[in-house]
């Protein structure tokens, strides 16, 4: 009878095994998580540094090399939310390992890509992956860590992304100079492969156990992508064709299907989009605050390697370094900053770090065509991360306790997507910006072959040594615009932060005041 009672040794040997399966486990995860993370970030900054010579290798159209960044951010930004709902419904390791093994597999169809179209294509299936991956990781180490090991879990995670972040683009420099930008793509499989196998041999699966049983929202998924899928079609191709049928038309489809999304999701049982947190007039307005900001982030750096490298004639290596100041700073004193935005409130700091961005993106777009790295590019770059440093933190602070605790996931996934959709409806408005600019300061820019070069600023071949300078010029003022409309979007994301509360954020998460 006794023998299948455990003895008190017996159950103090099965905890023990049970507490070095959980650590092992939540380890784990928080290694897995790292190594996505990091995957993915290292493709995205690595990418952007390699697109001038991607163009040139593959004789990619300007509207085919934007494609390449806005067909990946287009599905991550749009099923990011679907994502993290299959996460939870169907389990967070499962989809994780689905997402992941989707992006190597895409990564592999980039590198082996032979034309611009392919390339594209495979970057779409990329973004799928990515927007299964992304969420998921950070899930994995929330519900592997208990809330005393959670917050300094994430800190390694947060670290650890900070250094990929700045390996990214130099990485990509050196590969597309010294092997091939493929190989920015091939190093993307034995991480997943890595990420895989820790995950499914080590990581316990995970579900949301306060799911009620409603179905993700793939109606809205699939809403939010066509409708912003035509929005920066129609954008795009608003640089070569101007305003013609097909791309107003584009355009006005994508505003009715956005506007047909947010129906949807009004009366959706389980929406992707909670409108409801909108209500938080702090959340509505740091929202506001990322999409702008986000949007002169994202649209005027989209230019940089394609003004070092084809009219300052860069290396893609010093290409790729020459944002490491910025990048350092923000990976350095974010934390200093947080905890500053935790005592004085985030107005502040969202205020002076919009402006300091705003004065950065300014001394980007006088710069001229001097190539002395440490006069122009370095004190742009120095000063647009001083003021990315400052407001970051707070304004993901402002986000996350704006919303109510149980709410938490939803906010910070609405707050992410707002941030990847900014960036990549910025690159196509930016692409006007600089053809107009560019185009207008040609004259007439039709006598001169090479369209595309009007965004990439390659100049076009055949022309004379003159001829060809007056370009560069030209290009110039067109990237210089580009940064001119990045300062005034900072200067509205800090007209938008004067609206939020005054007070710091309390501990226990309250809305401020």
């Amino acid at each position: 009878m006794n023998s299948f009672v455990a003895r008190p040794c017996d159950q103090h040997l099965g905890c023990a095994a049970a507490s070095r399966g959980t650590r092992v486990s939540a380890t784990a995860a928080l290694i897995a998580a790292i190594l996505a993370s990091g995957m993915s970030m290292i493709d995205g900054t690595a990418v952007n540094v390699a697109l001038p010579i991607v163009q040139r290798e593959l004789h990619a159209s300007s509207a085919d090399i934007q494609w390449v960044v806005e067909g990946y951010a287009l599905f991550v930004s749009a099923l990011l939310l679907v994502g993290g709902a299959l996460g939870d419904r169907y389990g967070r390791r499962r989809m994780f390992v689905l997402g992941t093994a989707i992006f190597a597999v895409a990564s592999i169809a980039c590198a082996l890509a032979a034309s611009s179209q392919m390339l594209v294509a495979a970057r779409c299936i990329q973004g799928v992956g990515g927007a299964l991956m992304i969420p998921e990781s950070l899930a994995l180490i929330t519900s592997a860590y208990d809330e005393k090991a959670r917050g300094r879990a994430i800190g390694t995670w947060s670290a650890a992304s900070a250094v990929t972040t700045i390996l990214g683009p130099v990485l990509g420099g050196w590969l597309t100079q010294d092997v091939t930008w493929r190989a920015i793509f091939l190093i993307n499989v034995p991480l997943a492969i890595a990420v895989v196998v820790i995950a499914l041999l080590y990581v316990r699966e995970s579900h949301d156990e306060s799911e009620t049983g409603g179905r993700p929202d793939v109606l809205g998924g699939m809403l939010a992508t066509i409708a912003l899928g035509a929005l920066v079609f129609g954008l795009i191709r608003y640089q070569d064709f101007g305003a013609d049928v097909v791309a107003l038309a584009s355009m006005l489809g994508g505003a009715i299907l956005l506007a047909l999304f947010l129906a949807v999701e009004r009366t959706a049982g389980n929406p992707m989009l909670r409108l409801s947190l909108f209500k938080s007039r702090t959340f509505a307005l740091a929202n506001l605050y990322t999409l702008v900001m986000y949007a002169a982030l994202g649209g005027a750096l989209f230019f940089v390697p394609f003004y070092l490298i084809n009219v300052e004639h860069y290396s893609p290596t010093a290409a790729g370094a020459a944002l490491l100041p910025m990048i350092l700073i923000l990976a350095l004193f974010s934390r200093s900053a947080g905890a500053v935005a935790d005592r004085i409130g985030p107005r502040v700091p969202l205020i002076v770090g919009a402006l300091i961005a705003a004065v950065g993106f300014a001394l980007f777009g006088i710069i001229g065509t001097r190539p002395d790295y440490w006069t122009t590019v370095f004190p742009a770059a120095l000063t647009l991360g001083i003021g990315a440093t400052i407001f970051v933190a707070p304004l993901t602070t402002s986000v996350m306790n704006s919303a109510p605790r149980s709410e938490s996931g939803s906010a910070a996934g609405i707050n992410n997507a707002v941030s990847r959709v900014a960036g990549m409806l910025a690159v196509a408005i930016f692409g006007i910006i600089v053809v107009s600019v560019t185009r207008s300061h040609l004259g007439d820019g039709a006598a001169l072959p090479g369209r595309d070069a009007l965004l990439s600023g390659i100049v076009p071949p055949g022309l004379g040594p003159v001829a060809a300078a007056a370009f560069g010029s030209a290009y110039a003022a067109g990237f210089e615009s580009a940064m001119l409309a990045g300062a005034a979007l900072a200067v509205l994301a800090a007209a938008s932060a004067a609206f939020l509360g005054v007070t710091a954020v309390t501990a226990g998460g309250g809305r401020q005041s």
